[in-house]
């Protein structure tokens, strides 16, 4: 098996069909057929499922196409890697990101970098925590972006950007709550609530609730704030969420309200640690740092 063997497999997952992948990979039908069945023999499972008018992965193909998609994505970086110089800088940057409004300062970074070396392009990821961090520990990103309390050092290198999330509650513009400043304990006690996922585990948002969290009326929890968002605009609930992720402002028929006592959370930009970066990432870290 080679690389070559998995860009045919990942070409044959992306159209469904052996005749449109060829095509695709500027070859006949019939040796890209027998590459598979070859590299199905040697792997000892059938990756794809030939019954149907369009080739469908099965749960061994599935499978493998997360892996071979992680050393293509691997081996494609290694050689931009070994391409570059410092007036030549390509490659790819693959960061994964939490949701916040702090992915504005690495856009500021990754145009600053991107104006001196246009050949150096970027794969974000999107997710909660445990996203972000499993990402980074498979190596389907290099960097990663989270919004948490700690970093664990053991585990990754990090830098804190220099900027924190604020918590607070997403609602209709004409809810009553809407009136006020900024929203107390005591003003969700009983209220339908919209939690994020991860954070209704076992959080410093939870410890905010204090006793009363055992009572919550937890209507929903969710990944994206997006779609939180969209149930608090419907009144399905009042969304407990950050700061600046979705537009609140007028005309947006919602309202945003920080929570009272202030709740903030930090920023990390983080690797794995021992990990030697790509010298495309390494660039868009010292940006990061400068932009900071």
């Amino acid at each position: 098996m080679d690389i070559r063997e998995m860009e045919y497999f990942l070409a044959i997952a992306k159209e469904g069909s052996f005749t449109k992948a060829a095509e695709c990979l500027h070859m006949t039908q019939p040796p890209l057929s027998r590459q598979m069945r070859d590299l199905e023999a040697e792997l000892g499972v059938t990756l794809f499922d030939r019954s149907g008018r369009r080739i469908a992965l099965t749960e061994d193909g599935l499978a493998f196409r997360e892996r071979a998609q992680e050393v293509v994505d691997l081996m494609h970086q290694v050689k931009s890697d070994m391409a570059s110089n410092v007036g030549n800088l390509v490659g790819e940057v693959r960061l994964a990101c939490g949701e916040t409004e702090a992915v504005t300062i690495l856009a500021r970074a990754a145009s600053a970098l991107r104006r001196e070396h246009p050949a150096v392009s970027f794969r974000l990821l999107s997710g909660d925590r445990d996203f972000v961090v499993e990402q980074l520990e498979k190596g389907a990103a290099e960097l990663g972006l989270l919004v948490a309390s700690s970093v664990d050092s053991g585990s990754f290198d990090f830098f804190q950007l220099p900027a924190k999330d604020t918590w607070g509650v997403l609602m209709r513009a004409d809810d009553m709550l809407a009136e006020k400043q900024s929203v107390e304990l005591s003003d969700l006690v009983g209220k339908p609530l919209l939690l994020p996922y991860r954070a209704a585990l076992g959080s410093d948002l939870m410890a905010w609730f204090g006793v009363e969290r055992e009572s919550l009326d937890i209507s929903a929890t969710y990944d994206l704030a997006y779609n939180a968002s969209r149930l608090a605009k419907e009144g399905f609930g009042y969304a407990v969420t950050l700061d600046g992720i979705v537009d609140a402002g007028h005309g947006s028929g919602l309202a945003f309200r920080p929570l009272s006592p202030q709740l903030e959370t930090s920023l990390f930009l983080v690797w794995k640690r021992g990990h030697s970066l790509s010298r495309a990432s390494h660039a868009f870290l010292e940006r990061v740092r400068l932009a900071s």
